[in-house]
C-alpha cells in the first residue's frame, strides 16, 4: 500500500509560478511510473506528466516547454515545477503512482491561475 500526498497549490496570476510535491509513504523506487494528472470544472481527468523509475519524461502537449516533472528518491518526492501559468491550467492536481499494475492516486492539490 503506498500513500501519496500532495502540496503546493494554490492561487497565482497568470504568468507566474509554482511548484507542486508528492510524498510517497513507501520508496519512490519502487514505484515504475509516477504521474501528475489535473481535473478541471466540468471535464475530465487528463494526463499532464509522467515519469519512469528511469527517468524517462513525457508531458501533455499543452504544457511542454512550461512544466517540468522531477523526482528526489532520497526525499521520496515528485515534483512539478509549473511556470509561465495560464488560466486554463487551472483545476484539481493529482498525483499518481503505478506499481506493476496497481494504481494509487493522492487527494489531490487545487491550483488556481487567475487571468
Amino acid at each position: 500500500q503506498v500513500r501519496l500526498v500532495e502540496s503546493g497549490g494554490g492561487l497565482v496570476q497568470a504568468g507566474g509560478s509554482l511548484r507542486l510535491s508528492c510524498t510517497s509513504s513507501g520508496n519512490i523506487l519502487s514505484i515504475n511510473v509516477l504521474a501528475w494528472y489535473r481535473q478541471a470544472p466540468g471535464k475530465q481527468r487528463e494526463s499532464v506528466a509522467t515519469i519512469t523509475s528511469g527517468d524517462n519524461t513525457d508531458y501533455a502537449d499543452s504544457v511542454k516547454g512550461r512544466f517540468t516533472i522531477s523526482r528526489d528518491n532520497a526525499k521520496n518526492t515528485m515534483y512539478l515545477q509549473m511556470n509561465s501559468l495560464k488560466p486554463e491550467d487551472t483545476g484539481v492536481y493529482y498525483c499518481r503512482a503505478r506499481i506493476s499494475s496497481r494504481l494509487y492516486w493522492g487527494q489531490g492539490t487545487q491550483v488556481t491561475v487567475s487571468s
